[in-house]
């Protein structure tokens, strides 16, 4: 049996993100996608719409200088439009390097990421790493 579809588009989206491929990505988000970035930091909060997230996903590339690296370890469908994947995060930002299990709940809408739900494994840890 192959991948779910939905299960291949968040697979598709992680590796767009991981080569930094803003327009790959904005060919899989909704219009009106939300992302979801637990804690109290630079990069917390609730990020509307298509524009609004790719703007976010280059600013963790900029503050992270390149160093950002994403380890895909699971991507679960439910085959009603929710995928929840895991993953462990690394990156290095000014003095400080990040490595963490994070996890993310997809909803998809007509076959394109309408919200992303962000977890991470240790969010004080987190928001030190993007404190400015």
């Amino acid at each position: 049996m192959g991948e779910h579809p939905d299960s291949a588009l968040i697979r598709q989206g992680y590796e767009a993100f991981t080569k930094g491929d803003m327009d790959t990505l904005a060919t899989l988000l909704t219009s009106d996608c939300v992302h979801h970035v637990p804690g109290n930091s630079l990069i917390s909060g609730h990020h509307k719409g298509r524009d609004t997230c790719l703007r976010l996903y280059r600013r963790l590339h900029e503050e992270t200088g390149g160093t950002l690296r994403i380890d895909v370890k699971h991507i679960l469908a439910d085959g009603r439009g929710h995928v929840i994947s895991v993953h462990k995060f690394y990156a290095d930002r000014k003095d400080r390097g990040l490595e963490m299990h994070e996890g993310m709940f997809f909803t998809i809408v007509g076959g394109k990421i309408s919200d992303i739900d962000e977890c991470h494994d240790d969010i004080e840890a987190s928001d030190a790493f993007w404190r400015s």
